[in-house]
Formats: structure tokens, C-alpha cells, sequence
């Protein structure tokens, strides 16, 4: 049986390397002019030789978003990133544009392409269709429910299929949102959403609403399938990974190329210990494994979870836009090791009173701090994140490199 892959995101080059740290099989990620990530994308291409460089020493996959869907002004540019591309030899490209995918075919016939979930694949009918055109693999779109996967698997031969199981859920059909480019004039399409959905409204008489800044007045209109904006809840599958691998999907993806690196890795952490023990069969009780893993999950900052489409009913919204609290904040990444003494890059404040937790590819451990010691080695008693300086952690033990420290809240 071909393993499983675990395909987590990628934001920058240093969000990569957690992921493959912390589990995955695959990363996904893009340079800001061709993907469906402008604005949190720091990807160059000096990144990119080397992320691929690094994936590939690594013994795993790089696959690269070029899904937007491109103007004319677009195309010359694309022909020359598809050519850089091919000299990387990264694993595939994703994409949705039709045009596009047939630039990849003229100027890189070898290529693998994997249809992006932007080109919206909700039935059979539409993966064979894609399947003649040279398609690898298709990712579903999100709307596709459980039983919709095993149709389609039955009724397609030779073609992966790829399923979200975790992240931000767009509420517009497969993310082909207007709204943004309409509001503020920064198309969803070509990657700069402003998350208008997101945004507080306040109704000002009946059936109308104002967004919190007073910007845009909106006549609410509902029908059968809901309201056409809004907030929705986020993406969790972690208890059903047994019933979608089942069903015949062989890449299970993350979503959050604009979360931090602490968010990649917890979550890459939680999926890769569940399909491990679906595919291994473990002693230990899948069931005990889920419910450590949805603990790690309910962790995190989030809008509060829903199973999406996948189980055939309408994915619930997070009309109030509240986050759930989080137990835990991240506080710092473990760059070194000197003397004994932990090198920490800090993103938030830690105080020597703090109760820390490190977390690392296999457990979390708690931590009690000893000393601080500044930059300059002197001693402290607080150490504050946002700036490039170095701190000197002395703990009860020393941590490997590449550790994440969190603290409790």
C-alpha cells in the first residue's frame, strides 16, 4: 500500500523546515507574483533554489502554487517562471488556470500539475475531464463530501486525489471570491484578499449592514444555501483521516501558508501522529491518539472548528467572529546551544516566573527557567521578542536545536 502523504504549508523558508521537522511528507508554497499568497508570501527566488535543495536532501516533495488566474499581462512572466521551475526540478505544480497548465505542458512537458482547489472539482465527470489533460492529481474542492470521494474514486482510474483536512475555510464556492476586489480593489483571485467575510458588520436598519470601518453598506439577502458572506469556522478533520484515506484519497493537506511557524508544527504533528497510527495499526488506541492530538488542536487560536462539507451538511459560521483562547502562546524557537545555556530568538515576552513548555517533533516538555542572560550575557529577569537580538536561556536541561517554546497563559 503507497503510504500516505502528509502535504503541510509553507509561508516562508523557515515556516518549511518545521514542517519537515515536525512530519510532513510534502510542502506547498510559491512566490508571491503567482500565488494565491501575495501579501504574507516572502518566497524569492533565492528561497526557493534553497527549499528545494533542502526538501530534496531531506528525501521528501516540493510542490509549487502558480494558481492564479492570470490576465494576459500575466503570461510572459509565468513562461519564465515555469522555465526557472523546471531547472529546480521541484515535484509539481500547482495550478487551476487553464491556460496556464498549458504553458506548463509547452515549456515543461514532464512536469507533474496538480489542480489547484481553485478550479473547483466536484464530481467525476470533471476529474476525468481534467485526467485528459494531463493532470496528476486533483485537489478536491472543499465542497466535496465523503461519499462524493469514494464516487469518485470508484469512477476514476490513474489519477490522485487530494482533500483540505485542516485550516481557514473560505465561505465563497472553493475561495472564487469577488468580494474583496469589490470592496477594497484586491483580488482574491490574483492572491491579495483583504478578508472582507472576516470583517465586523453592524446592521443599521432592516436587512441592511455596515462594516465596522463604515465603508461599505450592504443589502443582507439569504437564500437555501445561506448568506453570501460571513465568517467561517475553520477546518478539522482529525477525528474522520481513517474514513478520508479510506474513501481513497492519497494526500492529506493543510491549510495556513500565513500562520506562524509554531501553528505548522503543531498541526503537522497532530496529523502525522494519527496517520501513523492508522497505517501502522499501533497497539496504542487510535482513539487515545485522536484525543491527545484534537488537545494540541483546541491549543491553538482559532475560530472555533467544523467538519466542513465533508460529512454532507453545511458548514456551520462563526457569525460573532469570536477565536477560541489559547492555552498557550508562543514565545520563541531554539536557534543554539552555548555553554549549556539555550540560544533563543524570542516573539514574545517571558518573564523567569513563566511556566514554559518546549515542543518538539516527538513530545512537549516542561521546562523550568533558571536564568535569563541578555545579549551581552548579562542577567535578566524578563526577555522580550519583536527584534533580532539573541537571549541565553539557562533551563532544567538543554533543548535541541529547532525546539519551539510556548508558555502558559
Amino acid at each position: 500500500m503507497k503510504r500516505i502523504e502528509l502535504l503541510a504549508p509553507a509561508g516562508d523558508l523557515e515556516k518549511l523546515k518545521y514542517a519537515i521537522a515536525f512530519g510532513a511528507d510534502a510542502v506547498y508554497c510559491g512566490m508571491p507574483d503567482f500565488s494565491l499568497r501575495v501579501r504574507i508570501n516572502r518566497f524569492s527566488k533565492e528561497d526557493l533554489v534553497e527549499a528545494v535543495e533542502y526538501v530534496h536532501k531531506q528525501k521528501k516533495k516540493i510542490y509549487i502554487t502558480l494558481n492564479i488566474y492570470a490576465h494576459n499581462q500575466h503570461l510572459e512572466k509565468i513562461k519564465k517562471h515555469i522555465l526557472f521551475l523546471k531547472k529546480l526540478k521541484v515535484d509539481a505544480i500547482i495550478a487551476s488556470d487553464p491556460g496556464i497548465i498549458l504553458l506548463i505542458q509547452k515549456y515543461w512537458p514532464q512536469c507533474e500539475i496538480h489542480l489547484s482547489t481553485q478550479a473547483n472539482a466536484t464530481n467525476f465527470s470533471a476529474v476525468e475531464f481534467w485526467k485528459k489533460q494531463g493532470v496528476k492529481r486533483i485537489i478536491l474542492a472543499r465542497e466535496v463530501s465523503l461519499a462524493e470521494i469514494k464516487e469518485i474514486k470508484t469512477k476514476t482510474k490513474n489519477i490522485e486525489l487530494e482533500y483540505f483536512v485542516h485550516g481557514a475555510m473560505c465561505m465563497s464556492y472553493s475561495g472564487r471570491c469577488i468580494l474583496s476586489k469589490w470592496m477594497s480593489d484586491r483580488s482574491a483571485n490574483l492572491g491579495d484578499c483583504s478578508q472582507p467575510c472576516r470583517w465586523g458588520y453592524q446592521e443599521i436598519k432592516k436587512m441592511n449592514v455596515v462594516d465596522d470601518q463604515k465603508r461599505f453598506e450592504i443589502k443582507l439577502e439569504e437564500d437555501r444555501h445561506g448568506t453570501h458572506f460571513f465568517n467561517s469556522y475553520d477546518l478539522n478533520l482529525i477525528e474522520h483521516l481513517e474514513a478520508i484515506i479510506s474513501a481513497g484519497v492519497s494526500s492529506l493537506k493543510i491549510e495556513g501558508r500565513a500562520k506562524s511557524a509554531y501553528y505548522v508544527a503543531i498541526v503537522t504533528r497532530a496529523y502525522r501522529a494519527v496517520i501513523d497510527a492508522v497505517e501502522t495499526h499501533c497497539n496504542v488506541s487510535l482513539d487515545k491518539i485522536i484525543q491527545e492530538q484534537k488537545i494540541e488542536l483546541d491549543n491553538l487560536v482559532h475560530r472555533g472548528y467544523s467538519t466542513g462539507f465533508l460529512l454532507g451538511r453545511e458548514p456551520e459560521h462563526n457569525f460573532e467572529n469570536k477565536n477560541n483562547p489559547a492555552k498557550f502562546q508562543f514565545v520563541g524557537e531554539v536557534k543554539g546551544e552555548e555553554n549549556n545555556l539555550n540560544i533563543l530568538r524570542l516573539h514574545n515576552h517571558i518573564s523567569k516566573e513563566d511556566m514554559l513548555e518546549a515542543i518538539t517533533p516527538e513530545k512537549n516538555i516542561k521546562l523550568k527557567i533558571k536564568k535569563i542572560f541578555n545579549s551581552e550575557k548579562k542577567e535578566v529577569t524578563v526577555a522580550d521578542g519583536g527584534h533580532n537580538k539573541k537571549y541565553y536561556f539557562e533551563f532544567d536541561q538543554v533543548l535541541e536545536v529547532g525546539s519551539l517554546i510556548r508558555k502558559i497563559i
